[in-house]
């Protein structure tokens, strides 16, 4: 059974990477956001780079002022970060891995060696009143790790079983989304809410929006890819469409 309406967060990132690649002004990743939020959106995800390659300070800044709903603030578990995050105390805060020479987040952060410091990182935090995920590989090592250090949410990453979508490899794909059912089983066991994301397209939400215990799914390269032909509105009711179609 359902646990509830699923939740759609979407991610704006690059819409400021579209500003970005002409060093202006436009198109502005905060009137995305409230056209998202218009459009269905639960949330709005923002990562703040140590590098600022897509979000800058002042796109956050603007975020917090102008959002109606959640802002989930993804970010490396740097001390720079931290201190963004305790001024501003989003809803959310997710910590992901990030390493500078990557296109994208490739892969779940390693939890369980890091764990003491990881916990120390998020108690802040946490005192702050925000929400704390941790982005990780669907991995029972890594999902117990963070039951241990704290978190409350996880967030499942879904870019492998989407890469092998992609590329045709199917019983590659479906061992993926068995691995992914039996994590979100797990670690609502644990008493940790479940959310998915990465790579996340029309063609894959819908094995993964099915599952009873993910409670919000994270997209967003896909949803703007698609607005340049859609409209970011008509994207994003689409997405969502899905999803709940999914759920029902």
């Amino acid at each position: 059974m359902s646990k509830g309406k699923l939740r759609l967060g979407v991610n704006i990132d690059h819409v400021a990477t579209v500003r970005n690649a002409r060093g202006s002004a436009y198109p502005d990743p905060v009137r995305a956001a409230r056209l998202a939020e218009a459009a269905g959106a639960d949330g709005i995800t923002a990562h703040l780079r140590e590098d600022r390659r897509h979000i800058s300070d002042a796109d956050i800044e603007g975020l917090m002022a102008a959002l109606t709903k959640p802002l989930n603030f993804e970010m490396a578990a740097t001390e720079e970060m931290q201190r963004i995050a305790l001024r501003h105390k989003p809803h959310a805060v997710c910590i992901v891995p990030e390493k500078r020479e990557e296109r994208t987040t490739e892969g779940g952060l390693e939890v369980a060696r890091e764990e003491n410091r990881l916990a120390h990182f998020i108690a802040p935090l946490r005192e702050a009143g925000s929400r704390v995920s941790i982005f990780i590989a669907a991995d029972k090592r890594q999902i117990e790790a963070a039951h241990r250090i704290g978190a409350e949410v996880i967030e499942l990453h879904t870019g492998a079983y989407c890469d092998y979508h992609a590329e045709g490899k199917f019983a590659e794909r479906d061992d993926e989304l068995k691995r992914l059912t039996d994590m979100a089983e797990f670690a609502d066991g644990l008493g940790l809410e479940v959310h998915a994301g990465h790579g996340l397209t029309y063609e894959t939400v819908q094995p993964v929006a099915a599952l009873p215990q993910i409670m919000e799914l994270n997209i967003g390269h896909f949803l703007i890819g698609e607005a340049i032909f859609l409209g970011l509105t008509d994207a994003i009711g689409e997405m969502r469409r899905l999803m709940d179609e999914a759920r029902a």
